[in-house]
């Protein structure tokens, strides 16, 4: 595999990272669903301290999957690609395919 090739692989991987956390699925899924929030909302939602969910938005961000902008002391949030949720959609047919896999050989 050449350099380029590896970069390629390599940036991808960041995506998916970024992405491999129940919170961060859920900062996505609500930017999604309700569009903008400002980080004390999500803390709210989440339960976390500000920090931690400060972190999650961090890895978000430098994934390139939300964008913030900042309006006086509070930092909003919102989700950058929307096409993000496609990628979930297929993981969720995954997981029925895998259910239904499992069912069938319970029978």
């Amino acid at each position: 595999m050449d350099a380029q090739t590896f970069a390629r692989f390599d940036a991808r991987a960041k995506i998916l990272k970024a992405l491999a956390h129940p919170t961060r699925l859920f900062i996505v899924e609500e930017l999604a669903h309700r569009g903008e929030r400002c980080v004390c909302e999500l803390t709210e939602l989440i339960g976390a301290d500000m920090s931690t969910v400060s972190r999650h938005l961090s890895l978000l961000r430098g994934a390139g999957i939300v964008a913030d902008r900042k309006q006086g002391a509070q930092v909003h949030y919102r989700l950058r690609v929307p096409c993000v949720l496609d990628f979930l959609s297929c993981v969720e047919t995954v997981l029925q395919a895998n259910a239904q896999q499992q069912e069938a050989l319970l029978e």
